[in-house]
């Protein structure tokens, strides 16, 4: 006869499931204080008693059948300690006895092949394996848990709240502060083409707006290119309407017109001298003169 698994160990894997089990469809931990749960749980352990108890009618009957030899091998097996007992059974040497007992009747070359029982744990791990796939693929299917596209979008929502609530406290660029750096030319550039690129055509050659590669500006209330690309974006242009205030509107902060600004400098003092801009619009305004500081 098999020595049973003591009570207690079969509550706390039926509690283990159950946190596991009401985890998948609550993604929260508040279910924890959740009525259901708490019915849930009360319930199982008492079922867990009731099994017990009829296991303890089924052993008794079973315990009065053997024989003395049997009944005293069985009762010095339950004076181990449970986990030891499970340790024991795990790396258990066979006997002859029952060697021959799982003896298979054909062999090869001298070697014979036993029938031995898989190992307890291996056992259990794959049944636990098996029990937890069925209730993934349940919860899967049948609510939000594990949902890559919807926890992307969870995500993608917390991130961009994140990034608003940053930009709430992050101190903003000003015409002031501003300076030209290296490092906000290609984030600048992102900005233009999706706000600028319209007007100001690819790469600010100049379309419906001026061409901005070329040394020749319409608005020049700045005596620096850098802080006069600034104070455009940022105001507008009186002699154009069109020319938005980008700024003052809200569509871009300080320091998107700061990135702005970087690129403008960058395609107009240090690219379009190397690499003039091809078909650019003709030169508007009138020639400028900038002073080296930006």
């Amino acid at each position: 006869m098999k020595r049973r698994t003591p009570a207690y160990i079969n509550i706390l894997i039926v509690l283990g499931l159950l946190l596991v089990v009401f985890y998948m469809f609550a993604q929260t931990s508040d279910f924890l204080t959740s009525k259901y749960f708490l019915g849930t749980a009360v319930i199982s352990i008492i079922v867990v008693f009731i099994q017990t108890a009829i296991g303890d009618l089924i052993e008794n009957e079973k315990f009065k059948k053997m024989t003395d030899e049997e009944k005293a091998a069985y009762l010095a097996e339950t004076q181990i300690p449970y986990f030891k007992y499970l340790w024991n059974g795990a790396f258990k040497s066979q006997s002859e006895k029952e060697e021959k007992d799982m003896l298979i009747d054909h062999g090869f070359d001298g070697i014979m092949e036993l029938d031995n029982q898989l190992p307890k744990w291996w056992l259990g791990l794959f049944y636990f394996g098996v029990a937890y796939c069925v209730l993934y693929v349940t919860s899967y299917f049948l609510t939000d848990f594990a949902h890559p596209y919807k926890e992307y979008d969870q995500e993608y929502k917390e991130q961009i709240a994140a990034v608003e609530d940053y930009m709430k406290t992050v101190p903003q660029a000003t015409i002031e502060t501003a300076k030209f750096s290296e490092d906000n030319v290609e984030e600048g550039k992102v900005i233009f083409q999706t706000n600028c690129v319209t007007c100001h055509g690819e790469g600010g050659k100049g379309g419906i707006g001026p061409n901005l590669t070329d040394g020749f500006w319409i608005n020049q209330p700045e005596k620096t290119l850098f802080k006069n690309v600034f104070y455009m974006v940022e105001n507008g242009s009186k002699n154009n309407p069109t020319m938005q205030a980008w700024g003052k509107n809200g569509v871009l902060t300080g320091n998107d017109i700061e990135k702005v600004a970087a690129y403008v400098y960058h395609i107009n003092q240090e690219q379009a001298p190397i690499t003039p801009a091809q078909g650019g619009a003709a030169p508007q305004g009138t020639e400028a003169h900038w002073e080296k500081s930006n």
